[in-house]
């Protein structure tokens, strides 16, 4: 794979896991938690959510792989005293992180259109990328932002699905809770510790597949 690609990707994922881990500070803090607030986490400074496996060394490894490149931060802390309905209010900050991909995918599309509108020849310039691995011929910028935009729209949303799986540690499992018993949040709590283990193991069998190629296809036709 181009080297070019490669960096272009987890530079996109960087900037993906970085807003999706704000917008759980920023939510946790608007429902009365500031906990991430006070750590610093509330910021789009990517230093500030960094697991150096999770956001670096595996996304570099799943890209290298040709698989999409999943990754995680360093958990956005917070306490569920400072909620006045630690439930309901959980729910809320889990889904903040998937609603924050949605949105920047969304915008980074509306940007993607309007260069297209504006420059109709970045279509064929784009697709030349791809097939060649991301090298473009020549330095031309609006190719270039196009391929970022692109993999901003592709990376950010599969993100916010990806985040919708309702396994533990994942957000979906955190709006899962929020809509269930008290005894079966129990039930999916005891899921915690194997969590990362079922994700690997979505990945080894091509699961993850499922919701990756949809995902490409749709954003291809919207896009394209």
């Amino acid at each position: 794979m181009n080297i070019a690609l490669i960096a272009t990707q987890l530079i996109v994922i960087l900037f993906a896991i970085t807003v999706h881990e704000a917008a759980h500070g920023w939510a946790a803090n608007k429902l009365g938690d500031p906990t991430a607030m006070i750590m610093g986490r509330v910021t789009l400074n990517p230093i500030a959510h960094i697991d150096p496996f999770g956001t670096v060394l595996l996304p570099l490894l799943m890209v290298i792989m040709g698989a999409p490149p999943i990754g995680w931060a360093k958990p956005v802390p917070v306490n569920p005293m400072n909620l006045k309905n630690p439930k309901k209010d959980n729910l809320l900050i889990s889904a903040a992180g998937p609603v924050s991909n949605i949105l920047a995918a969304t915008l980074a599309g509306i940007v993607f259109k309007v260069i297209i509108g504006l420059r109709p020849r970045t279509i064929y310039d784009l697709n030349l990328a791809l097939d060649r691995g991301g090298s473009i011929p020549g330095f031309n910028p609006i190719p270039i932002l196009a391929i970022i935009l692109f993999y901003a729209v592709f990376l950010n949303m599969f993100l916010a699905v990806f985040n919708l799986i309702p396994i533990p540690p994942l957000d979906g499992s955190g709006i899962l809770i929020g809509l269930i018993s008290e005894e079966a949040a129990q039930k999916v709590e005891q899921l915690r510790p194997f969590g990362i283990i079922i994700v690997f193991g979505m990945l080894w069998l091509g699961i993850l597949d499922l919701i990756l190629k949809p995902i490409w296809f749709i954003i291809q036709q919207l896009l394209f």
